[in-house]
């Protein structure tokens, strides 16, 4: 609850009535932005991507793989490693503090995947998404439906809660 009223005051202050955000809105909501980026941190949309390696790669201890096998990288696990975020498990924003950020590998969050085979939808995606948190958070409170059981997330090409999610909304005072 404490995440999500700081980032309804943040678009209030921001949008001041306003029911439709611009382009420049966008980098002016840096809360709801880390926020965004935990949330794709413990839940990636996609838990994990394979590709074809094209060249021969050989390993420190000297085994080697061969051009054309196959390697998947573990979003999930990649995001939920202890060594690259500590208490892995909790949500905690701040992680994605610019003073926190720094030093940080750059592939240690990759919701989006990484490198030449991107999602080139990323940015509008994150856009898409400051948009509808903002304009719903400024309608509603969000809240777990306690009369449902709690969401059971199965991995498979994309992450998707088994049952759903169910919330309840209500309107804010």
């Amino acid at each position: 609850p404490e995440y999500q009223d700081r980032c309804r005051r943040e678009s209030e202050e921001l949008l001041q009535g306003r029911t439709e955000m611009t382009w420049e809105d966008m980098s002016k909501l840096p809360f709801t932005t880390m926020c965004i980026k935990e949330s794709l941190r413990i839940r990636p949309p996609v838990p994990a991507v394979s590709r074809a390696i094209t060249k021969p790669l050989t390993f420190p201890d000297g085994s080697t793989m061969p051009e054309g096998s196959l390697v998947t990288a573990g979003i999930m696990l990649t995001h939920h490693n202890h060594l690259v975020w500590p208490d892995p498990e909790v949500y905690d924003p701040m992680r994605f503090s610019p003073e926190r950020s720094k030093g940080r590998h750059h592939h240690a969050f990759i919701p989006f995947s990484a490198g030449p085979r991107n999602c080139i939808g990323q940015h509008f995606a994150m856009n898409e998404m400051k948009v509808a948190v903002a304009l719903i958070l400024q309608r509603f409170r969000l809240e777990l439906d306690d009369n449902k059981p709690a969401p059971f997330f199965v991995q498979q090409l994309i992450l998707r809660a088994k049952d759903g999610i169910w919330i309840t909304l209500a309107p804010n005072d």
